[in-house]
């Protein structure tokens, strides 16, 4: 299996994974148009020319990201892809200088697993709910937030 960077070929492939999953009322629905405006964001995981799963880390604000859009193909799923993708992405944050991540997500459990703490979303800054307003959710989210801390070693 092979982690990179996302590619104008993939996104159509994103487009059905993240759709996929917010048809089942897993995870929020994400319109090819924010996912071509943010296709820098995406780190997509492949294995013989498939995407398997997907993942965006968007930066928030100086000292704050947000891994976003996280999904495994149903076949790959407990195979350690998605806690791989969310290593990236903290890697990722640690390089930029980013001391916290979070997630606004259905699945916490997930996210606990990957060192992640749940916390109460009114302890996130006015600046995350920037795009909640156009959410079909928006002003009854019922998602769970997290959030690491982190440092240099970890």
């Amino acid at each position: 299996m092979i982690l990179r960077k996302a590619k104008i070929s993939d996104v159509e492939a994103i487009h059905s994974l993240v759709n996929f999953y917010a048809g089942q009322r897993l995870m929020l629905g994400r319109p090819r148009s924010m996912i071509y405006e943010n296709l820098r964001e995406f780190t997509v995981a492949e294995q013989n020319g498939e995407i398997v799963g997907v993942g965006a880390l968007h930066i928030t604000w100086e000292d704050l990201a947000e891994v976003r859009a996280l999904a495994v193909a149903t076949p790959y799923t407990r195979q350690g892809i998605g806690r791989e993708l969310v290593n990236v992405f903290l890697d990722e944050a640690r390089e930029l200088g980013i001391p916290k991540v979070f997630s606004l997500t259905y699945q916490p459990g997930f996210f606990a697993k990957c060192g992640f703490k749940e916390i109460s979303k009114d302890l996130l800054p006015q600046k995350v709910w920037k795009e909640c307003v156009n959410c079909p959710e928006f002003p009854n989210c019922d998602e769970q937030a997290v959030l690491i801390e982190l440092t240099n070693g970890k």
